[in-house]
This record gives structure tokens, C-alpha cells and sequence, in this order.
């Protein structure tokens, strides 16, 4: 049916800006990080503090809003997580960071009424120490391609007028009144879309095979079980644009001819189950699911389902049986969810970045789709990005951009333990979570893209990027997440059951200062065979974070088993207590506090420790005002 009644949309144009934009606005970043830190009481303050001093303020947002009216509104995560709470004042293009609510009257006097900006409440580059004023000038966002994420700092999430009027759901009455189920298959397999969960598979393809199935009924699922350690991608786009999830579903279902949708939420994620719960709701009053969706007759119904909070149920099958009320475990493929998946009919299952990407891809073309990335890679991935680096947060980049300009240059820099630039200090990065790889610093200009990652035995996975110094040890970084997939491990599979639990032991030994010769060559050989012979990804991913660090760093794994020495110094086990004798005065401070009497010496004379009676308690180290006690 082509004569459906169209919905009043408002297309943004080349640069994001529409004439909703000329509206004066103060955007709060409502993400989680950003709530924790007080973004609600800045909220309510700037409340407060516009109504005193006598501003418009709008709170819900109209086209024809009036000129001396001030938009004050929430936003999702914006992104620059270790800076907020933030706050952007548009058109003026200003970005606030670590706003506090004593912060607010100075912003509304300086900012709102006078029009300048509060220059202590800027961004300053740690690398040139210059104020950077708002997102163009500061190169954590002007070095990034925003798409996925650029709404999710901009619109309010729990407003469903506000998305519609920037083009909201545009592309999914495309779908349903212009196109056939057929054509739309071609138009994302032509985009080259791949799966951004982790896999890469073709989302065409994989729509494709469920198109062609002869059933009456089909489904399609959500997978927001984001389970990786600092991962946090797919939260933030559903709680910062929950309606591009919502659409990409519609989009999906009526690819393949599908009435029933279903958002999969990790429990964890509480704001983000809240808003796609409002989102579902918002989209059902508006008519945009239901009985009718844009006049075709067609029904689409949405549900938002809660996970049992497995690591395991990021697996289509696994998650498929917990949403079915089984217990979450994998199952031989095929049959592929395609063919049969939940209650036994064809389902797809894509995860929540994936689906952001499918409206954008219906409203500009394949074309320009494929011109962002790589030929094989095409569009944008968005990272999480952690550990020893200056700026953390959430980026999003094109395929094949290089690690350095990931860690370098977006995220500012490496850093120390104290948060300082440390010009020489990276070592490595690990990426794709626990079921990804290291990456080197003879990678820092490695494309990061799904075959160049693939070829040094590393994988995009979600997007964790977990960037580490000098000061790290690398067993003990490949022992942290093993012990984060061996208890998560549902225990079907032998090899993945015991061959994770036994990997872990060697880890300990090695750690430890059990290990032998042999311990090397076990770890490679069981990690081979826990990869060969496990059913599903968790499994076979299990034993990466193993592997690659062996690759790399082998001889930081013969320093703990042949010198029993950590060269960081973060393995206990294999610490050498030992008293400087330049530092040392012979006060005896030390000799009082130790339990084991281990330290021996004669007044004002350099004392020493027994390694065979130290327990490496570190009673000594603390009662040393000299800090003569070192390795401990």
C-alpha cells in the first residue's frame, strides 16, 4: 500500500543540523556514567538556576519554538565518559566537562546570558594543554566518524517527538510502504553490513536465509547481552537512541517477514531496559507498532525481555533456549536460527549496533554506506575504550583506521599508574574482550578491520579495547580473563568445562612460581584442543587471551618459570623482598613489625631480610618512614 499517511519527519541534512538545531540548547549527558557522577542534580539545578534568572526554558521540543526560548534537555552517553558530567550549549558549540551542580549559575550567567564561555569548565588536551572549546577543536570527537553514535549525545532518549522530527523512522516506513521484503535483503546485502557482535557475518545474507523460508510465523531478536568486561557499546545506544534499535527491528522483521520483535537486555543494564522499555511503549501510542504499522495492515509487535545475565547467552542458540525458559546453553549448528531458532521457526538475531546501522544505510544508500572502511570491512565500529589511557570512553571510527590513531591520538596517550602521559609506555592492547587478542606495539598501525585482525590471531569481537603499560603483566592480564570464561563457561562441553578450569590452574602455576618446563608447551596444547573442541564461540574464543599473549610476550612467561621473577612486579608469589642498604639507617623499624622475625641486622647497621622466613606480608614496607624495602 503506497498511499499510507506519511509521518511529519524533519530530514537532517549533510552536517546533522536542522532547523531544530537553531533552536538555543543546553544538553545534560544523561548516560550511565554521567548519572553516577551527579548529571541529574546538574539537571534539575540548571532548572532551578534558568527559571531565577528569568530564561524560556523548554522542556519538551517544539518546531515552533520561539527564538528567545532555551531547549534544556537529557542526552545519552556522549561518549567522553572519564570527563562527565557534560554539558553542550548549542548553536554555540560549547562543551562543558566534570560540571558539578555549583557549576550551574556561573554557566547560565557567563554562557547563557552574556554568551561567553567559562573557561575552567573546558576540555584541556593533555598533550598541548589547550582549552578546547567544543567538539570540533578537541581531538577525542573531531578525530572520530560519529554515525551510530552522534544522535545518542544530541536527541532525548525518552522523547519519541524528538526522534521523528530529526528523521525518525523515515527509513522504516520506507520499508514497509516502498519496498519488498526482497528488495530490502539486496540493499543491505549490497551495503556490505556485517554483524558488529563480533562474528562479521553478513547481515544480507543472514536475512536472506530467513526470508526464503516457508513459515507463518518468524521472528526477529535483539541481542543487547553485552557480557564482555568493560564493554559498554551497545548499553549506550540503547539508553542514548533507543528508537534507531526499535527501527532497525522493523526494518529486519519486515525483511523477513516477521510480526513479533523482541529486545534481549542484559539485567545489568537497568537505564537501558527503562528507556527501551519507554521507547517500545512511545512507539505503540504513536502507532508506529501494533495493529497497523503505516497504514500496510501489517502488525509488528515489540517485547523487552531482561537475560539471565550469562556471559554464555550472548550466543544465538543459548539465547534462543533463555528466552524459551531453558537454561542457557548452546546447540549444534545447523539447523542455523534461520531455519529454525525460537520455538522452532525462523528467527534472526543481530546485536544492537548492527540494527542502529540499518536505518541510516535505507535513508543515504549502499553506496555511501561502502564508502566509509573497507572494501570487506565497510562503515563504522564503535569501541570502548579503557585501561592506561588518557581519554576514556566510548569512539567510533571507520574499519581499517589504525590502532595508533585509536590510543594515540583519540585517546590522548598512554598513561601511568598516577594517570600521567607516559610517552614510552604502551605495551599492549587487548581487544575483542576475553574471547579476543593482544595487540602489540609493532600493531599500532594495523587497520583494525575483520581480516587484519583476524590475521594476527586477534578479533573485533564487541569493541573492548582494553589499552595496558609497560607496567603490566601480561600472565596475569591472560589469567584475568580465563578466569572470567572458565566461570562463565555453561559446562556443556568437556573440553570447555575442564580444559578452561585446567588452563587457569597452569596460569596459577605459573603465577605462582610452580610451574616447569613443561607448563609452556601444556598451555599451547590445550588451548589448541579447548579451541577444536568446543560447541559454541565462548569456547572457542576461550583460550585467545592465552595464545596471543604466549605469541607475544613468551619471554615474560619464561621470567616467571625459569627466574621465578615478574619484571612488574604484580605477582606476588614471585616477589624478592629486599632492604637498601644506602637507604637503610638501621633504625629497626622494620625488624619489630615483621611476624616471621625474617629481618635481621644490629642497630644503625643495614638490616637484611631471610627470603625463606619473608611471608611478603609487607609489614615491613610499611613501617620503613625511608622506603628502604623494595620489591615487596
Amino acid at each position: 500500500m503506497t498511499n499510507a499517511e506519511p509521518l511529519t519527519l524533519v530530514s537532517p541534512n549533510g552536517n546533522g543540523s536542522s532547523m531544530l538545531t537553531q533552536v538555543r540548547r543546553v544538553i545534560i549527558c544523561a548516560g550511565t556514567g554521567c548519572m553516577a557522577n551527579g548529571a541529574m542534580k546538574v539537571f534539575e539545578q540548571f532548572k532551578r538556576e534558568m527559571a531565577d534568572t528569568g530564561l524560556h526554558v523548554l522542556l519538551e521540543l517544539r518546531p515552533e519554538a520561539a527564538s528567545d526560548e532555551v531547549r534544556l534537555s537529557k542526552s545519552g552517553c556522549q561518549g567522553f565518559c572519564q570527563m562527565g558530567p557534560l554539558v553542550s550549549v548549542l548553536p554555540d558549540g560549547i562543551l562543558y566537562t566534570k560540571v558539578r551542580s555549583e557549576d550551574v549559575a556561573e554557566i547560565v550567567h557567563q554562557t547563557l546570558v552574556a554568551g561567553q564561555a567559562v573557561e575552567r569548565l573546558l576540555y584541556k588536551d593533555p598533550s598541548t594543554r589547550k582549552s578546547c572549546r567544543g567538539i570540533e577543536d578537541n581531538p577525542f570527537y573531531s578525530r572520530q566518524n560519529r554515525l551510530v553514535l552522534k544522535e545518542c549525545g544530541y536527541l532525548d532518549p525518552e522523547d519519541i517527538h524528538e526522534y521523528i522530527l530529526h528523521g525518525g523512522y523515515q527509513a522504516a516506513r520506507k520499508a514497509f510502504v516502498e519496498m519488498s521484503p526482497q528488495e530490502i535483503c539486496k540493499l543491505i546485502l549490497d551495503s556490505g553490513l556485517r554483524g558488529r557482535g563480533g562474528g562479521g557475518f553478513p547481515t544480507g545474507r543472514k536475512w536472506d536465509a530467513a526470508r526464503v523460508q516457508n513459515s507463518a510465523k518468524k521472528y526477529v531478536i535483539c541481542n543487547g547481552d553485552e557480557g564482555d568486561p568493560g564493554a559498554f557499546m551497545n548499553r549506550s545506544v540503547m539508553e542514548g537512541n533507543p528508537h534507531s534499535v526499535i527501527e532497525g527491528l522493523l526494518i529486519a522483521a519486515r525483511a523477513i517477514g516477521a510480526n513479533e520483535t523482541l529486545v534481549y537486555v542484559r539485567a545489568e543494564y537497568p537505564l537501558a531496559v527503562e528507556r527501551m522499555r519507554r521507547a517500545v511503549k512511545d512507539a505503540e501510542r504513536e502507532g508506529i507498532l501494533g495493529n497497523d504499522v503505516f497504514g500496510t495492515g501489517l502488525s509488528m509487535k515489540c517485547d523487552v525481555m531482561e537475560g539471565a545475565g550469562a556471559f554464555v547467552c550472548g550466543e544465538e542458540t543459548a539465547m534462543i533456549a533463555s528466552i524459551e525458559g531453558r537454561r542457557g546453553m548452546p546447540t549444534p549448528k545447523p539447523p542455523f536460527p534461520a531455519q529454525s531458532g525460537l520455538w522452532g521457526k525462523p528467527t534472526i538475531i543481530n546485536n544492537v549496533e548492527t540494527l542502529a546501522h540499518v536505518s541510516r544505510i535505507l535513508n543515504v544508500g549502499p553506496e555511501v554506506f561502502r564508502s566509509i572502511g573497507t572494501k570487506d570491512s565497510p562503515g563504522t565500529k564503535t569501541f570502548a575504550l579503557t585501561g592506561h589511557v588518557a581519554n576514556t570512553g566510548l569512539v567510533e571510527v571507520p574499519f581499517g583506521t589504525p590502532l595508533r590513531e585509536i590510543v594515540l591520538n583519540i585517546g590522548g596517550g598512554v598513561t601511568d599508574d598516577a594517570g600521567k602521559i607516559w610517552k614510552t609506555g604502551f605495551k599492549a592492547v587487548q581487544i575483542g574482550g576475553p574471547s579476543g587478542g593482544c595487540l602489540t606495539e609493532e600493531h599500532l598501525e594495523l587497520p583494525l578491520a575483520y581480516e587484519s585482525l583476524r590475521s594476527v590471531g586477534a578479533m573485533v569481537g564487541s569493541g573492548g579495547l582494553v589499552v595496558m603499560n609497560q607496567g603490566t603483566c601480561m600472565v596475569s592480564i591472560a589469567r584475568f580473563f580465563m578466569e572470567f570464561t572458565q566461570r562463565e563457561s555453561c559446562g556443556k562441553c568437556v573440553l570447555c568445562r575442564e580444559g578452561t578450569k585446567q588452563l587457569l590452574a597452569l596460569l596459577d602455576d605459573v603465577i605462582e612460581g610452580r610451574a616447569d618446563a613443561g607448563t609452556l608447551e601444556l598451555l599451547e596444547k590445550l588451548g589448541h584442543a579447548v579451541q577444536a573442541g568446543s560447541l559454541c564461540g565462548l569456547g572457542k574464543t576461550a583460550p585467545n587471551p592465552v595464545l596471543s599473549t604466549l605469541r607475544y610476550f613468551r619471554k615474560e612467561y619464561e621470567e616467571h618459570i625459569f627466574e621465578k621473577r615478574c619484571r612488574t612486579g604484580r605477582c606476588k608469589a614471585l616477589l624478592r623482598p629486599e632492604i637498601n642498604p644506602a637507604k637503610c639507617k638501621g633504625c629497626g623499624m622494620c625488624l619489630k613489625a615483621c611476624p616471621t622475625q625474617a629481618i635481621t641486622g644490629e642497630k644503625k647497621q643495614p638490616h637484611h631480610i631471610d627470603p625463606e622466613l619473608c611471608i611478603k606480608c609487607g609489614a615491613c614496607a610499611k613501617a620503613c618512614k625511608l622506603h628502604a624495602i623494595e620489591g615487596i
